[in-house]
C-alpha cells in the first residue's frame, strides 16, 4: 500500500469513526428539536432558537480556534518527542481558551440583558437568556478537541456531540412531559453544552496523563517564544472562525430581527436537517487537518495536494446526492419529523442544502491553506465575502423573505469556494516557483565562479 493510500485510509477511517457518533447525534438532535417544537410551538421555539444562536455566535466569535494552533505548532514537538516544547504549545492554547471564555461570557450576559428586544425575544425572557449565556464558557474547549485530533482519538470525539444531544433529549423529554415553559427547555439545552464540555476536557486530560505529557507541566513559563507567528496564526484562525459564523448564527439572528421568531424557527429547522444531511461528508474536514499537518511537518507537500484532490472528488459526489434527496423528500421529511406546521420550511431548506453542497465541493480548500500556514490568506477571502454577504442580507430578507436569506447563503457559499480556490492556486504557484528561483540563483553563483 502506498503512502497516499495509507493517509487517505486514515482520513476515511477517522471520518467514519466520527460519522458513527455524528449519525447518532443527528438523529437525537432532530428528536430533541422536534420535542422542543411540539412543546413550545413555532413562536416560542423561535425565541429559544434566537437565544441559542446569540450565545453560540458570541461563543464562536470569542473562541480562538486553538485546536488549529495545537495541530500547527504541536505536531512537530509531539513527533520529535520534545515534551517541553509541546507543553509550551499547550500552555499557550489554554490561555487562548481562557481569554475566549471570559470575553464571551461578559458580552453574552450583558447583551442578553440589554439587546434582547432588538434580537427577537421579549424583555421578560432577558434573565433566562442571560443565564443561558453563561454556557458560553463551556463552548471554548478547543484545546481539548485539538489534542484528541492530534492523538487520533476520533472515537472519543465522535461521542462529544452525541453526549450533548443525548442530555438535551432527556432534558427536553422531561420538559415536554411536564409542559414546562421555555425556561425548562433552555435549561435542557444548556445542560447538553456543559456535559459535552466536561466530557471532552476529561478525555483529553486523561490522554495527556497517559502519554506522560503532563509530567512537569506548569502554567508558568514561556508562551509564544520560539513559536514563530503563533499569535498571528491564532488571531487569523480566530477571525476566520468568527466570520464563518456569519453563515450559521448571524443569519438566524437577522431573520429573527427582520421577520420575527416564527420565521427564525423555520430557518433553524431547515438548517438542522440540511446540516444533518451534509454532516457525513463534512466530517472529512476534522479528519483531514491532522493528516495535512503531519504531511506538512514531514515535507510532503505533493502528497498534500493529492490528498486534497481525492477529498474534493468525494465531496462532489455527496453534493449531487444531497440535492437529489432534498428535491424528492424534503417536505414529507419535515412534516414527519417536526410536524405539519414546519413543512413550510421545505423551500428554504432547498436553498440551505444547495449552499451546503457548494461547501462540499470546496471541502479541502481551507484546510490546505491553513496547513500551508496561509491562514491569513484564507481570512482575507472570508472578510471580503462576509462583508458583501452581510451588506446584502437585510435588503434581500426584507424584499424576498426567507427566500432572500437562502439566495444570499448560496451566493456567499459560491463566492467563498471560488475565492479559496483562487487563493490556494496562487499560494501553491508561489511555493512551486520558489525552489526553481533558488536553483537559478545557485547556478548563477556557480557560473560566476567558473564552474561548468
Amino acid at each position: 500500500m502506498t503512502q497516499d493510500s495509507r493517509v487517505l485510509k486514515r482520513v476515511l477511517a477517522n471520518a467514519g469513526t466520527l460519522l458513527g457518533g455524528r449519525t447518532v447525534n443527528a438523529l437525537v438532535g432532530l428528536a430533541y428539536i422536534a420535542l422542543t417544537a411540539r412543546g413550545l410551538g413555532a413562536v416560542q421555539l423561535g425565541m429559544l432558537v434566537l437565544i441559542n444562536a446569540f450565545a453560540q455566535f458570541l461563543g464562536d466569535v470569542a473562541k480562538f480556534q486553538s485546536w488549529q494552533t495545537v495541530l500547527q505548532y504541536g505536531t512537530g514537538p509531539l513527533l520529535q518527542g520534545d515534551r517541553s516544547r509541546f507543553q509550551q504549545v499547550l500552555r499557550f492554547t489554554l490561555l487562548l481558551d481562557l481569554i475566549g471564555a471570559a470575553v464571551g461570557v461578559s458580552l453574552g450576559v450583558s447583551g442578553a440583558l440589554l439587546l434582547g428586544g432588538a434580537l427577537g425575544w421579549p424583555r421578560e425572557l432577558a434573565p433566562a437568556a442571560a443565564l443561558y449565556a453563561l454556557s458560553i464558557a463551556m463552548m471554548t474547549s478547543a484545546t481539548a478537541v485539538g489534542l484528541l485530533r492530534l492523538f487520533d482519538r476520533f472515537r472519543f470525539l465522535a461521542a462529544e456531540q452525541a453526549v450533548s444531544s443525548a442530555v438535551r433529549l432527556v432534558g427536553c423529554a422531561v420538559a415536554f412531559a411536564l409542559h414546562a415553559p421555555i425556561g425548562g427547555f433552555l435549561a435542557a439545552w444548556a445542560a447538553g453544552t456543559v456535559t459535552s464540555f466536561l466530557y471532552v476536557i476529561g478525555v483529553a486530560w486523561w490522554d495527556l496523563a497517559r502519554r506522560k505529557l503532563l509530567d512537569g507541566f506548569t502554567f508558568r513559563g514561556p508562551l509564544s517564544e520560539g513559536l514563530p507567528g503563533a499569535w498571528r496564526f491564532a488571531w487569523a484562525t480566530n477571525f476566520n472562525g468568527s466570520l464563518d459564523t456569519a453563515f450559521t448564527q448571524v443569519i438566524t439572528l437577522v431573520v429573527g430581527a427582520v421577520l420575527g421568531p416564527a420565521q427564525a424557527a423555520l430557518w433553524r429547522v431547515g438548517r438542522q436537517v440540511a446540516d444533518g444531511m451534509a454532516k457525513p461528508a463534512k466530517l472529512l474536514v476534522p479528519a483531514l487537518y491532522p493528516e495535512l499537518a503531519k504531511l506538512r511537518a514531514t515535507g510532503g507537500e505533493t502528497a498534500m495536494r493529492r490528498l486534497a484532490g481525492q477529498i474534493a472528488l468525494m465531496g462532489s459526489a455527496v453534493a449531487g446526492a444531497l440535492l437529489l434527496v432534498t428535491a424528492l423528500f424534503g417536505e414529507p421529511l419535515l412534516a414527519l419529523v417536526m410536524g405539519k406546521p414546519f413543512a413550510a420550511a421545505a423551500g428554504i431548506m432547498t436553498w440551505q442544502v444547495a449552499a451546503a453542497a457548494i461547501g462540499l465541493l470546496a471541502l479541502p480548500l481551507e484546510p490546505m491553506l491553513v496547513s500551508l500556514n496561509q491562514a491569513g490568506a484564507a481570512l482575507r477571502v472570508r472578510v471580503v465575502v462576509c462583508a458583501l454577504y452581510l451588506l446584502a442580507l437585510v435588503p434581500l430578507i426584507k424584499n424576498l423573505g426567507l427566500s432572500g436569506a437562502g439566495a444570499a447563503l448560496v451566493a456567499a457559499a459560491a463566492a467563498m469556494a471560488l475565492g479559496m480556490f483562487l487563493t490556494l492556486r496562487q499560494s501553491l504557484g508561489r511555493m512551486s516557483a520558489a525552489p526553481g528561483d533558488e536553483q537559478t540563483c545557485a547556478d548563477d553563483k556557480n557560473g560566476a565562479k567558473g564552474v561548468p
